[in-house]
């Protein structure tokens, strides 16, 4: 069984999550910690819980969802994990905290650990995830999906009853109803969605009420 805590961080209020289960081994799920309290919960929080973390996993490459790298790196030695086709969005995080939310990192985020394809497993305790791109709010974008749990982890591909946005740096609105459409048959109706802001949804709930799944 996986225990899940949810952080909301920064200014956008991401959704941080910590994936853990009985064996102690962890992961975290796009660390957006911006203000120092931020970093410190998530922090104590592994620590405190005795747990092992092994991954550093992120959605896709915006800022938000990435500006506790650094934290991480620092305090746990992890290095974050992306699918490679949003290396050009990583490769510019300083860039885009400037332009998308004013602020002057003082230093880089630390470079990309490794890159993940589509269709792989990541494994973790007792659990797996398997990667799923899905392309359209960036390119890179990937649900992680655990069979075992029937839960997966959307980034801002999938929101209750809303999806990401596509008018950002190489997002395409084509791209990512493809994706929803291809998600949407491919997972049970059932499978609960953890989504990068906002609160948790099923598909069955986004395949009556979503507005852009019908």
């Amino acid at each position: 069984m996986l225990n899940i805590e949810r952080f909301v961080c920064n200014m956008f209020q991401e959704n941080c999550y910590i994936v853990s289960d009985e064996t102690g081994e962890c992961v975290v799920i796009d660390c957006g910690a911006f203000y120092q309290e931020e970093k410190d919960a998530i922090v104590s929080y592994i620590k405190d819980n005795n747990l092992k973390p092994v991954h550093l996993l992120c959605t896709h490459g915006h800022i938000d969802h990435n500006f506790g790298n650094n934290a991480l790196s620092a305090e746990l030695n992890m290095q974050p994990e992306m699918h490679n086709a949003d290396t050009p969005l990583y490769e510019r995080l300083k860039e885009q905290a400037s332009i998308l939310c004013g602020v002057d990192l003082k230093e880089d985020i630390v470079p990309m650990g490794r890159y993940f394809s589509d269709g792989e497993i990541i494994s973790f305790g007792s659990h797996k995830f398997k990667v799923i791109n899905t392309p359209g709010h960036t390119p890179g974008s990937v649900f992680f999906y655990c069979e075992a749990e029937n839960l997966a982890f959307s980034g801002d591909t999938l929101f209750r009853f809303s999806i990401g946005r596509t008018d950002f740096e190489l997002g395409s609105y084509e791209d990512i109803i493809a994706s929803l459409k291809n998600i949407t048959s491919i997972l049970p109706s059932s499978t609960t969605i953890l989504p990068g802001h906002g609160p948790k949804t099923t598909i069955g709930d986004e395949l009556r009420y979503n507005p852009y799944l019908k």
